[in-house]
């Protein structure tokens, strides 16, 4: 598994599963002749797409960004439509760093489309319940109205198989709230009107988990927002606003579903990765 280390936390990529995903969809309006030089895609115009929650061992606590795109879930329909090639192994993945699903204390959720949402629940005697059961999490409060009262294009996404059994779990916030000292969660908008991005600061030094505003390292660019986005123009201020605060102060980045990068730095133009930590193939 990857890590990097970032004072006193130690992060951890686990393994959330893959999907293939169109590569117009995830780059919205942008030509392919542009972001096919950022991102590999194959011959039927699809992209690989990490789901890979992030494990933060910090001040005593078990921490995730998101949970996985879930096992067990999925009908065979379902995974070709929705390009899954693997399912959820976080709980093996767990079980390397000597942990369970119990032990896990906090997750915080940038949203809760499916492919980030489904690992929150699991299949134990053909009953739904929590996969995470000890744990608080954390997702704003928009989003969370909007998982149990979807509308008629986010009732596609936002499936009561997983929140009903976490529902007594979770914790909500409206504009941004402090989980731990140097642990913050931000509503943002934009993906959903709900999302959320992630920062993380110690010693003066910042990563910030861009959620699916910033998918990928390929998304740097304020103006390049997916196809699914609910509130495409709230994206754009969003990350434009965020990559103004983090470039010149040389803020990392950290990804739930690149399929190259787990973290990286850009210069203060953006334009060249100075430090990285590449996802590691087996």
């Amino acid at each position: 598994m990857d890590t990097y280390t970032f004072h006193d936390m130690t992060l951890t990529w686990l393994d959330g599963g893959v999907n293939f995903l169109d590569g117009g969809t995830m780059f919205g309006v942008v030509p392919k002749a542009l972001w096919s030089r950022k991102y590999e895609v194959d011959d039927d115009n699809l992209i690989e797409l990490r789901t890979d929650p992030i494990f933060i061992s910090y001040a005593g606590k078990n921490i995730l960004i998101d949970s996985g795109i879930g096992k067990g879930k999925l009908s065979d329909k379902l995974k070709r439509n929705l390009g899954v090639r693997a399912e959820t192994k976080v709980e093996e993945s767990l079980a390397e760093l000597g942990l369970t699903p119990d032990d896990i204390d906090i997750v915080l959720m940038t949203h809760l489309h499916n492919d980030h949402a489904a690992g929150l629940t699991c299949f134990k005697n053909d009953e739904l319940v929590s996969t995470f059961p000890n744990a608080e999490i954390y997702a704003s409060q928009v989003e969370w109205d909007e998982m149990r009262n979807p509308n008629i294009r986010s009732r596609n996404t936002y499936w009561k198989e997983n929140w009903e059994p976490i529902q007594h779990q979770v914790k909500t916030f409206e504009d941004r709230v402090t989980v731990l000292p140097g642990i913050e969660m931000i509503h943002t908008g934009g993906h959903s009107d709900g999302h959320s991005v992630i920062k993380l600061t110690q010693n003066d030094e910042t990563i910030l988990h861009m959620g699916d505003i910033m998918p990928t390292h390929a998304h740097s660019n304020p103006l390049w927002v997916l196809a699914y986005d609910d509130y495409p123009m709230t994206s754009i201020f969003a990350k434009e606003k965020l990559m103004k605060e983090a470039l010149p102060n040389r803020y990392r980045f950290i990804f739930y579903h690149d399929a190259v990068y787990r973290l990286v730095q850009w210069d203060e133009t953006g334009k060249e990765i100075t430090e990285s930590v590449k996802l590691t193939r087996s």
